[in-house]
């Protein structure tokens, strides 16, 4: 088998799906002793070969051809490439950028698409794992072809990091004819000063702040830990904090090392953006709140009493 997987990048930096994608990519290519491909389009591509010249990439291929995303750019050369190696599993980000141009290309080359696979398995055709209803159902997709076309959710495999010894090969490719679409900028959504994807410790605060000028006190401990504020759901509803802080299935899909949960139960919908972290505190007055079945730690107790004991303790 053969496995083909595109990386995502965006102004300038390769954004963490692409190492969640090498280790998908392997998951299947381990399945059968297969190869595992790894493509990366547009940007500084020579910096970003290199950077995916991860353990268990057989071959980075690097198409050389404008700076950002472009759908026909990206399309094109995806078919391209794809005739050039026949891969079995066609794996794309599920990202804003994978979901323009997977749709296009699985049409183009008659394949059938998996979507937001969050798990997925291969044995004499790949079975993939789905999640529905606002993640509260899980749904099994036999594909019942010998290709297929997979969109992968981001933090759902853990990154690859350590490095390969891949060939890095330039693949050349131009669209023919003009383009049909170009970028004409990058416009952050509001609020967008900061990208708590980014941020290696968040502190995240839900509804058990109780009131917008409580959150003062959960803004003083992530001063205190150098981390980032992040929320969930009603708080962004309630305006308390901007669009670009909310993590969950319908904000940022995020993977600090530290993730401190405050006053949050851990709803179905929050946890599908956070439980890719790699420590997980809560806090939470209710011992049978669901954010403790995926917490590494937990503290059960008041949040008003708790969060002023640990400002004092790293101040």
């Amino acid at each position: 088998m053969t496995v083909l997987a595109v990386a995502d990048h965006r102004r300038g930096s390769l954004r963490d799906v692409s190492y969640e994608l090498v280790t998908a990519g392997r998951q299947l290519a381990d399945s059968t002793g297969g190869d595992l491909h790894v493509a990366v389009i547009s940007g500084n591509v020579e910096e970003f070969g290199e950077k995916l010249n991860l353990d268990g990439v057989d071959t980075v291929h690097t198409v050389a051809n404008g700076e950002e995303f472009n759908h026909d750019v990206y399309a094109g050369a995806v078919e391209a490439l794809y005739a050039e190696l026949d891969p079995t599993v066609l794996l794309m980000p599920n990202s804003v950028n994978g979901l323009d141009y997977a749709p296009a290309v699985a049409n183009a080359l008659d394949l059938p698409l998996v979507s937001d696979a969050v798990d997925f398995d291969y044995d004499d055709g790949l079975t993939a794992t789905r999640e529905m209803y606002e993640s509260k159902v899980e749904t099994t997709v036999d594909v019942d072809a010998d290709q297929v076309a997979v969109t992968i959710r981001g933090g759902e495999w853990p990154a690859s990091t350590k490095a390969g010894d891949a060939e890095i090969s330039a693949f050349d490719f131009e669209p023919e004819g003009e383009l049909g679409s170009r970028v004409l900028g990058f416009e952050e959504v509001v609020g967008g000063d900061v990208d708590i994807t980014d941020a290696d410790v968040l502190v995240s605060v839900g509804r058990g702040i109780e009131e917008e000028e409580n959150l003062e006190l959960v803004e003083e401990l992530a001063d205190a830990l150098g981390a980032t504020l992040s929320s969930s759901r009603p708080i962004v509803d309630a305006g308390w904090l901007p669009p670009n802080r909310q993590v969950g299935q319908s904000g940022k899909v995020v993977t600090p090392d530290v993730y401190l949960a405050v006053g949050i139960s851990g709803a179905v919908q929050h946890v599908a953006g956070m439980k890719g972290a790699d420590t997980i505190i809560a806090i939470n007055t209710d011992p049978n709140a669901p954010i403790f079945d995926i917490a590494d730690y937990g503290i059960v107790g008041d949040l008003f009493e708790v969060v002023p004991e640990l400002i004092e303790q790293f101040n």
